[in-house]
């Protein structure tokens, strides 16, 4: 069993009525792996996570979790993860310990307090707070810990940093690091690239219900985009600029204002405008959806359909 993936999908298909949120999911986690699901907002992430769980069934394909088909044996999968719902709700009247409690009933007391209350501690969260009371930042704080608390052997987590501040981030991927040191798999999704360099393993991208690519995350580095949008106090010869690699031209006015879009690295661009009378530069790290219909969009309906996001 040591041997098997923690997570295998294959052809995974699942339609909301004429909506196909997924068209054929292939996909392999390794035990003890970080995977990062990344994808924008849309593309399936949350679909894909609750099939697992057997939230949801999908019309078509397989799944294996920890061995386990979710659909055969739902309660055997669920007892064994650590689940952090895109939208968690929680008993609104209940405090946070309330709510822990009943999560650690459900789970048949597994539950060790010491460590809950360590978790609490280092997710700054007050576990006698009324769940009605807390902000969305300490509500994803108390799902993060209902994940952790039982030390599951894998964890599904969607978005689990939403509503975090930089800090609390950071301690949030201590917290899986730690998880994963101790045997456990974490997959999480995220349509933010940052986080997925700065935790995952490995990563999966997702766009419009399908796998797309499986990289690891230096990958995404060369993947970044930056715009910059550069005043010239004169009119200037803009060919050398668009001519340099990994450049390109969005537009220009006149010679004297241009938007120019970097692949990669951008040592080779500021290098050859410091050889021009540049008044102002401005930039942008792009979107993960501009980075998507950069690298992914081959339908030019499409293309032209997003163009303004650009």
């Amino acid at each position: 069993m040591k041997d098997l993936p923690a997570i295998e999908i294959k052809g995974l298909t699942k339609a909301y009525g004429h909506v196909q949120a997924l068209r054929g999911v292939n996909l392999e986690v390794k035990r003890g792996e970080i995977l990062g699901f990344l994808g924008p907002n849309g593309a399936g992430k949350t679909t894909t996570l609750r099939c697992l769980l057997d939230l949801i069934r999908p019309q078509s394909g397989s799944m294996r979790v920890l061995g386990i088909d979710p659909a055969r044996d739902p309660v055997a999968v669920r007892s064994r993860v650590g689940y952090l719902p895109g939208e968690l709700s929680l008993e609104s009247n209940l405090t946070v310990r309330g709510a822990l409690r009943y999560f650690n009933d459900l789970r048949g007391r597994r539950n060790d307090w010491g460590y809950v209350h360590r978790l609490a501690d280092r997710l700054d969260l007050d576990l006698d707070i009324p769940i009605k009371n807390l902000s969305k930042g300490n509500k994803q704080k108390a799902g993060l810990l209902q994940a952790l608390m039982h030390r599951p052997e894998l964890l599904l987590l969607d978005e689990p940093t939403s509503g975090l501040d930089p800090l609390m981030q950071q301690e949030v991927y201590r917290l899986l690091r730690e998880a994963q040191g101790h045997g456990a798999t974490v997959f999480f999704s995220s349509h933010v690239i940052s986080e997925v360099e700065a935790i995952a393993d490995r990563v999966a991208i997702i766009r419009q219900g399908v796998i797309v690519e499986e990289a690891e995350p230096r990958r995404l580095i060369s993947m970044s985009l930056r715009r910059f949008r550069v005043r010239f106090r004169e009119r200037v010869n803009l060919e050398a600029l668009a001519g340099l690699e990994g450049v390109t031209l969005k537009g220009e006015e006149g010679g004297v204002k241009a938007t120019l879009q970097v692949e990669g690295e951008v040592d080779a661009l500021i290098k050859a405008l410091a050889a021009y009378p540049v008044v102002d530069l401005q930039s942008e790290h792009l979107s993960l959806e501009d980075v998507f219909l950069a690298y992914y969009t081959d339908d030019p309906k499409e293309e032209k359909e997003n163009a303004g996001r650009v």
